[in-house]
């Protein structure tokens, strides 16, 4: 969050990094933001750009890669044991993970919210310049070994339509729509991982809003590859 250091994501805000140069003899650092905020702002950075986003409502479905190959180990190896009817072992969380969810495990703030959750309410206003935008999130992790899902819901200054926004998305680079409302086929965590490109779908209105100023989506986008490694090889491909 220093000032001086840009966090970006080379589809949203390329711009912030417009003053770092090669060979310029100067150090510069340029930070990879979180991998949930990547994936979200991915999806809703091409609305937010034609809308103005005023709040955005997150929740997060956060994979076992998330925490790193030993959590993913110990998701396996739980899965056995309770299979098998043995006590599930508990290193890396403190609580069963298979076939269970909870909290994440980011430490608590004094005002309720965890690290990660926190993260996605200051980098979504660094990353959009935007001090007033309002962001609330809870995040959560579910027994997936890869691969994390986000149900966003948007809050917009101008009215937005799901048709036009859907249409935003398929134009938007690094997405892929996956909106099929007579098959019931939407984006999964597992049909994205190992893959570069974060999947939008569920696109519609917020009926509890007036108008067409309120939009729902479903996301989903491998926290390994957008969300942390490919992020920043884009960064670095962006400075040669």
């Amino acid at each position: 969050m220093d000032e001086n250091v840009p966090l970006v994501i080379p589809e949203v805000n390329p711009e912030a990094m417009a003053h770092v140069k090669l060979g310029s003899g100067k150090g510069a650092l340029i930070a990879n933001p979180n991998c949930s905020t990547i994936i979200c702002l991915m999806a809703v950075t091409p609305l937010h750009r034609r809308a103005k986003v005023k709040r955005m409502v997150v929740s997060t479905y956060q994979a076992a890669s998330g925490a790193g190959a030993a959590a993913m180990e110990e998701l396996v190896q739980q899965t056995r044991e309770v299979l098998e009817g043995k006590e599930p072992t508990c290193n890396i969380f403190n609580q069963q993970y298979a076939f269970n969810l909870f909290s994440h495990n980011a430490p608590i703030q004094l005002n309720g919210y965890n690290e990660e959750e926190m993260k996605l309410v200051k980098e979504t206003r660094k990353i959009w310049n935007d001090k007033d935008v309002k962001v609330t999130a809870t995040c959560i992790r579910v027994p997936v070994m890869r691969a994390h899902a986000e149900s966003v819901n948007l809050q917009f200054e101008n009215p937005l339509d799901e048709n036009t926004a859907r249409d935003i998305l398929k134009n938007a680079p690094g997405i892929v729509v996956v909106d099929d409302r007579a098959s019931n086929r939407f984006p999964t965590p597992l049909e994205v991982s190992n893959k570069d490109d974060v999947a939008v779908g569920r696109v519609r209105r917020d009926v509890s809003q007036d108008g067409d100023y309120g939009l729902d989506i479903f996301v989903c986008g491998d926290q390994i590859r957008k969300g942390a490694a490919l992020n920043a090889v884009q960064i670095a491909e962006m400075l040669l």
